[in-house]
């Protein structure tokens, strides 16, 4: 649908809309949304406009997020949704593919760091070269499947243009059919986002989705940026719900593109049912805080955020006040119970405590786990 030419900078055509509320917010630290929620959240965003539903998450066989996945299928269907696959090596990726399969996932989005810090982190090499040759991979794989293939920049906003720039014009060579620039850590002001969309833009044949977090304060206009420089897509959560400071709200997204850009595809009426059922299932309450000095903003349950959080901060949760807290529910392992017990002066057998633990947890209803309850759990199972 065409905007009117309301000036300079207005971009040519409305941005399409896809929604990760089931997939990003799903692993923020403690958050859990179970199949119920799942199916209500997916309808209600497609009643509303939204083109696209993101839901769970497949690293290989067993997915934790299958219910999720199929709960949301059998509510839109799996042409409306889009599920992220984690690539690690070719092998990986297989395997990956074969749970998306077996779940009957159509559109599948791949997570890639493209930034040094991320690509060494999760890859174990900083190569451009070797980043490259690995996304050309996972994409001919997933396109002998038959996937629609969106391919992501980790960290994109962080990883310098003359290595974001290969990287994705590579990946559209490969076949893929979208590329997601992740603000990973929310870095870049609505102007520097306009000159990388930019950058993204101009190579042929491309289609770009910007996918921003809030920790600044700046999600909804750094998406709104990114579409004045031709994206088209944005992704965004409902009640802004997320990682590192929270997302790009829906709602807040919705209406500037009303008031901004007279855009009235969407059926807003449905944006306050939405945040009820949404926090409800998030267990946040009746509103979620963006920013860097809510309870959540530095929040973590996975092991490689709480040991290298310099990866994934704006800026250090001790500059505001705040500090560094695991939260975790069902998605317990030793290497996150290794970092609760630091320094801590308990001594127990990790991996036999964490295979306790996790019992627990099922037997107890899965509670919300933070440092201090693993610790005095570790205090309990010492007198087992």
């Amino acid at each position: 649908m065409e905007s009117e030419d309301l000036g300079v900078g207005i971009p040519q055509s409305l941005p399409s809309l896809s929604d990760a509320t089931l997939r990003d917010s799903a692993h923020m630290a403690g958050v859990e949304f179970g199949p119920q929620d799942a199916a209500v959240i997916a309808d209600l965003l497609v009643k509303t406009g939204v083109d696209l539903v993101e839901v769970g998450m497949v690293s290989g066989p067993g997915s934790k997020d299958a219910d999720l996945i199929l709960a949301t299928h059998e509510a839109i269907g799996p042409e409306r949704s889009m599920t992220l696959v984690v690539v690690r090596d070719r092998q990986q990726v297989a395997t990956a593919l074969d749970e998306a399969e077996r779940l009957g996932v159509r559109h599948i989005m791949y997570s890639i760091p493209t930034s040094e810090q991320h690509a060494m982190l999760k890859l174990g090499s900083p190569s451009a070269k070797f980043l490259e040759a690995l996304a050309r991979s996972a994409i001919a794989q997933a396109k002998e499947r038959g996937f629609h293939v969106t391919f992501s920049g980790e960290d994109g906003a962080r990883t310098p243009k003359e290595r974001l720039v290969p990287y994705v014009a590579s990946g559209f060579a490969a076949g893929a059919d979208r590329f997601r620039l992740a603000e990973t850590v929310a870095y870049l002001s609505p102007w520097q986002m306009e000159e990388v969309i930019g950058d993204l833009t101009s190579i042929d044949g491309s289609e770009i989705e910007i996918h921003s977090h809030n920790m600044l304060g700046m999600a909804v206009a750094n998406s709104l940026a990114a579409v004045r420089a031709g994206a088209q897509w944005i992704s965004a959560t409902v009640g802004g719900i997320g990682e590192r400071g929270g997302n790009a709200p829906l709602a807040e997204l919705l209406m500037a593109l009303r008031v901004v850009h007279g855009d009235t595809r969407f059926d807003l009426t449905h944006l306050t049912e939405l945040s009820r059922v949404a926090l409800r299932g998030a267990g946040l309450g009746e509103a979620f805080q963006s920013g860097p000095t809510s309870p959540h903003a530095f929040a973590y349950e996975l092991p490689g955020q709480l040991t290298h959080p310099e990866a994934y901060e704006t800026l250090p949760a001790e500059l505001v006040g705040n500090s560094r807290e695991l939260l975790v529910r069902t998605r317990l392992t030793s290497a996150l119970v290794r970092w609760a017990l630091m320094d801590s002066g308990v001594s127990v057998d990790v991996e036999s405590f964490t295979a306790w633990l996790v019992d627990r947890q099922e037997a107890t209803g899965r509670q919300l786990l933070d440092r201090d309850a693993i610790r005095k759990a570790a205090v309990d199972f010492q007198s087992v």
